[in-house]
């Protein structure tokens, strides 16, 4: 498996590919405007406590106030191996009360209208390890399947643990293999970044940020750069920069993978990056056979329909509707990764008479489903030939980051944001601006979005303009839609 991660970066944006064997995986996108929660520690407020949902709402500087469930509140000195009933019989307004201040973690981004979700459980990463200061428990990731390194690498933590105070620590997939010089640097790292955070919880008013995660080219490198990782490739110097000194530090035998792209076309271009994220908002995915499947995403689940379409196949139904059937389950995974899809998840698949074969592409898909990220649940497939399944989801997905509902048509649908099509135009003018030798560029756009070229992004369009040498001017077409622009050279 040839893995690679294409990191492009402009002022107001970064987006980072995962790409294996020349198709793309993973898209993650950051915006200075709209940065990823997940990870934050702040010094959160109790403002309202409601035992009827035991839970309460927390301020912690945010635009809503965020939500803190019983569930995620760690009694200190609880033994993790205990049943949550077991060891937290406590009711919520026992637990909190209103002005009280609490040092919480964000373990999920606001999705739609809901705030984020917090937890009282501290968990802070490194490269190896994680580090969880409010038990003494040592685990190693699932994904490390061999016992006699699991047995190995969980007495290593634990003899270097006996240098420093108390904590927990989950030892990560990457450690596979490492050392006691890896993992007793991880964990000086880890406790004085947990110490610099207590000294600053102890000094700051409550409702505000205490330790902010790493930006996401840093995360990328920390979390899921492995083994298989051919090569890292960044569009912007003073990036590559930051990460190639970050890689020395951390993750040193990934430096020599790690690349400057100096080249004039855009590396997403290169790729065919950009183009797979246009078809991953679309509702309808082709697939290689003639079939196809069609993806609808809901706040309560997504939906996955799929049709054999303009495969006939060789022989009879029963074999196409399962050579159907196996081909999705390879789509199906991908675009779950890809459009970063999460919580219950309905695949239709084709009715099949045969057992065997609802086994065979059930076993298919769980076998795909083990290389992705987030961790996966599949249920057994059911009498009407649905599967039920459950991805984690702990950031919004694709469409939700790109996309908004459609004031024409009530909610029904989406389109994308005028910030998104600010940011074609300017990959766009970027684009021509190597190609053309133009005295001037003129942009054709809906109102809403040179409204937000001329007021929000001036800053930026001003920087386009030094950048390429050119003046740009904006002119509003009132029958574009907000996704609709041309940019014209005069």
């Amino acid at each position: 498996m040839r893995e690679e991660l294409l990191i492009n970066v402009t002022p107001r944006e970064t987006r980072v590919a995962v790409v294996e064997n020349g198709a793309l995986q993973e898209i993650y996108i950051e915006r200075t405007s709209r940065r990823g929660l997940v990870g934050n520690i702040y010094k959160g407020r109790v403002c309202r406590v409601l035992p009827g949902m035991q839970a309460a709402f927390l301020e912690v500087g945010l635009e809503r106030t965020a939500f803190l469930h019983e569930r995620d509140i760690l009694l200190r000195g609880a033994d993790e191996s205990q049943d949550d009933a077991d060891k937290n019989n406590s009711t919520i307004s026992e637990l909190l009360r209103e002005g009280q201040s609490v040092l919480v973690q964000v373990i999920k981004d606001p999705l739609g209208s809901k705030g984020a979700r917090l937890s009282t459980s501290i968990s802070i990463p490194a490269r190896n390890l994680v580090f969880m200061p409010g038990n003494d428990h040592v685990g190693v990731s699932q994904r490390i399947t061999d016992e006699s390194e699991r047995e190995r690498l969980k007495e290593l933590v634990q003899r270097c643990a006996q240098s420093f105070g108390p904590g927990g620590y989950i030892v990560r997939t990457v450690a596979e293999g490492v050392g006691e010089e890896e993992i007793c640097a991880d964990m000086a790292f880890l406790h004085k970044l947990w110490d610099a955070i207590q000294e600053r919880n102890e000094s700051e008013p409550a409702g505000g940020l205490i330790h902010e995660d790493m930006p996401l080219a840093m995360r990328i490198m920390r979390d899921l750069a492995g083994v298989e990782l051919e090569k890292i490739r960044i569009d912007s110097r003073e990036t590559y920069q930051k990460v190639t000194k970050f890689a020395d530090k951390f993750i040193p035998e990934l430096t020599p993978r790690i690349e400057y792209y100096p080249g004039e076309r855009p590396i997403f271009d290169l790729y065919g990056v950009e183009d797979e994220i246009q078809r991953a908002l679309e509702r309808k995915v082709e697939l290689k056979s003639g079939g196809y499947l069609i993806i609808d995403q809901t706040e309560a689940m997504t939906t996955i329909d799929v049709n054999t379409g303009a495969f006939v196949g060789h022989r009879n139904l029963e074999e196409t509707i399962f050579k159907t059937n196996l081909e999705a389950t390879h789509t199906i995974a991908r675009q779950l990764r890809l459009r970063n899809l999460g919580g219950i998840i309905i695949i239709d698949f084709i009715d099949m008479d045969s057992p065997e074969h609802r086994s065979q592409v059930l076993q298919a898909l769980e076998k795909v489903l083990d290389r992705d990220h987030a961790r996966t649940s599949v249920t057994e497939v059911s009498d009407l030939g649905l599967v039920e399944m459950t991805r984690k989801r702990t950031r919004e997905s694709l469409e939700h980051v790109l996309c908004e509902e459609c004031p024409a048509c009530n909610g029904r649908g989406s389109v994308k944001t005028a910030e998104t099509v600010c940011y074609e135009i300017f990959r766009e003018i970027m684009r021509e601006a190597r190609q053309f030798d133009a005295q001037r560029f003129m942009v054709l756009a809906s109102q809403e979005v040179v409204d937000l070229l001329l007021d929000e992004e001036s800053t930026s369009v001003a920087d386009l303009e030094s950048f390429i040498g050119k003046p740009v001017v904006f002119q509003v077409e009132s029958l574009y839609t907000q996704e609709q622009f041309d940019v014209v050279l005069t």
